[in-house]
């Protein structure tokens, strides 16, 4: 890989996104690394809006490219342009590559479950297990799906058994504290969020979602702080604000001002 390529990525995953199309694009100018070239600057001009840009360049490369990642960024593309045919046709041909690629199942369910079609998401997740049932990215997947269904239960079993079979898949685990809170069971939630702060202690979503267990077991002063020390530096306060309001033991705080000052409050 070459050294431009590489600030580049760095570039993208900082949320640099038009340092890292320069970058890329230059690369790409000169011929030199060019499917992952064009991911990159796929990825970047996405990032920034620019769908039908990410489209002419990875089309120029898809075509005597047989890298199934840039068909599935080619798919994303053109869905973002709102070619929905198109891009239906490109990631069905993805999907039926063999041996099976989960990431293809997963952006084709996202799809459509952006459409409105999230029953026919569900059922494409369900095949892609049926097919290739040790692939945890899959369960994982599709145990996300279950919860927009309000289907606690299936996501529970997928989540629990992706987490077995993977202890360091943070979303695994994430996924099972939020299927478990759905049931009810906010003790076991509560300590599954504390094992995935673990791993990454400035996740703000799951210290608040920790927040709100601990008030739903009535441990205010606990779940208030954590969901104080989730709001820390973010400039929108609203999710903080209804995730203290939206629990049996939780606090409603009506005024922006009353809200900024109890959250910005220092913890006991």
């Amino acid at each position: 890989m070459s050294p431009a390529l590489s600030q580049a990525i760095v570039a993208l995953r900082a949320g640099r996104a038009a340092e890292a199309e320069r970058l890329a694009g230059d690369v790409l100018a000169r011929g030199e690394d060019l499917s992952l070239a064009a991911k990159i600057l796929g990825q970047a001009l996405l990032i920034q809006g620019r769908a039908d840009a990410a489209i002419d360049t990875l089309r120029r490369v898809v075509g005597g490219d047989g890298d199934p990642e840039l068909r599935i960024l080619l798919g994303r593309a053109l869905g973002d342009a709102g070619r929905e045919a198109e891009a239906l046709d490109v990631l069905n041909l993805v999907v039926a590559h063999r041996p099976l690629i989960p990431q293809a199942f997963l952006t084709l369910a996202d799809y459509l479950s952006k459409r409105g079609r999230l029953e026919e998401a569900v059922a494409l997740l369900e095949e892609g297990v049926r097919a290739a049932p040790h692939e945890v990215l899959l369960k994982i997947g599709l145990g996300y799906f279950h919860l927009k269904r309000q289907d606690h239960t299936k996501a529970r079993v997928l989540f629990s058994e992706a987490y077995s079979e993977v202890p360091t898949q943070h979303d695994a685990l994430v996924g099972l504290a939020m299927a478990s809170a759905l049931g009810g069971d906010f003790t076991l939630a509560a300590e599954l969020y504390r094992r995935a702060l673990g791993s990454r202690p400035n996740d703000a979503t799951t210290q608040m979602n920790l927040g709100k267990c601990l008030l739903e077991l009535g441990q205010r002063e606990a779940g208030e702080a954590a969901i104080r020390l989730a709001a820390r530096g973010a400039r929108q306060l609203t999710p903080f604000v209804t995730a203290l309001a939206d629990t049996a033991h939780g606090r409603l705080l009506v005024r922006p001002s009353a809200a900024r000052q109890f959250l910005s409050a220092k913890t006991p």
